[in-house]
């Protein structure tokens, strides 16, 4: 679907095509499935972010999205943190990219919510919906979190538990983060730093995704999409955790 494709390139770092494909992001979205409050809501994003200065954007996407693991964009930080089951995640994940003819890179990592939402986009409306339920309980957490600091990015995010169908009661979620402490602040980023392990050698850095090389053919695309096992949302990753290290570099997506 292209609006999982609009949405996937939003959530993605900003860049200067974003801003001269604003028209055809408005359209996809008029175009959409979407409730109409979520379609309003996402092109008045579109509309103000596209209107200002793309290093402001830029500047804000890293302090939202960059400092500290409670908005970060990698699924697995919010379902098995540190643990030794993100590893074997992270395998399950690629495997699917895989079969679907994404090739796997070095440039991102699978659980980054912009390729699995580009993913998921190529493998049939059913599956995407599929997909999107099985993480909803970390898109309303994130949706959460961003209302909880007057960002508008919260309607990305509303705009994706709209096309999973879920009934997310926020009113629940908001309740159990009212009390969170932030983890972007330099204090906790500090903390994070001292209590990190560096490691060096050929398994310092995770292999990543990246969906820049190979797209799926028309063949592969469809009908192979098994959902992951996801955990739960009681049972996902306090943001206390120390975020783990990872680089981020952008996704060619087309437009």
């Amino acid at each position: 679907m292209q609006i999982a494709r609009v949405i996937s390139l939003l959530l993605d770092y900003p860049t200067e095509g974003i801003v001269a494909a604003k028209q055809d992001l408005l359209h996809i979205i008029a175009e959409s499935s979407l409730a109409d409050v979520r379609k309003a809501d996402l092109a008045a994003f579109v509309e103000r972010r596209c209107a200002g200065n793309i290093m402001d954007w830029q500047s804000e996407y890293d302090s939202l999205f960059e400092r500290g693991r409670s908005l970060s964009l990698l699924l697995f930080e919010h379902v098995h943190g540190e643990s030794r089951d993100r590893g074997q995640a992270m395998v399950n994940l690629m495997g699917q990219y895989k079969e679907a003819g994404l090739e796997i890179g070095v440039r991102e990592l699978p659980d980054y919510i912009p390729l699995y939402l580009e993913f998921l986009s190529t493998q049939g409306e059913e599956n995407l919906v599929l997909g999107l339920q099985e993480v909803a309980h970390i898109l309303a957490l994130l949706t959460a979190r961003l209302e909880q600091r007057d960002s508008d990015y919260a309607a990305v995010t509303h705009a994706l538990l709209n096309l999973s169908g879920v009934a997310v009661d926020l009113n629940d979620v908001r309740e159990q983060i009212a009390t969170e402490k932030r983890d972007d602040t330099k204090e906790a980023l500090d903390k994070v730093w001292e209590e990190e392990m560096v490691t060096f050698g050929p398994d310092s850095k995770a292999d990543g995704c990246s969906s820049g090389v190979s797209k799926p053919s028309e063949s592969q695309r469809k009908d192979q999409y098994v959902p992951i096992n996801w955990a739960d949302a009681k049972d996902a990753a306090s943001p206390s955790e120390p975020l783990a290290n990872s680089s981020r570099e952008e996704v060619n997506h087309e437009h």
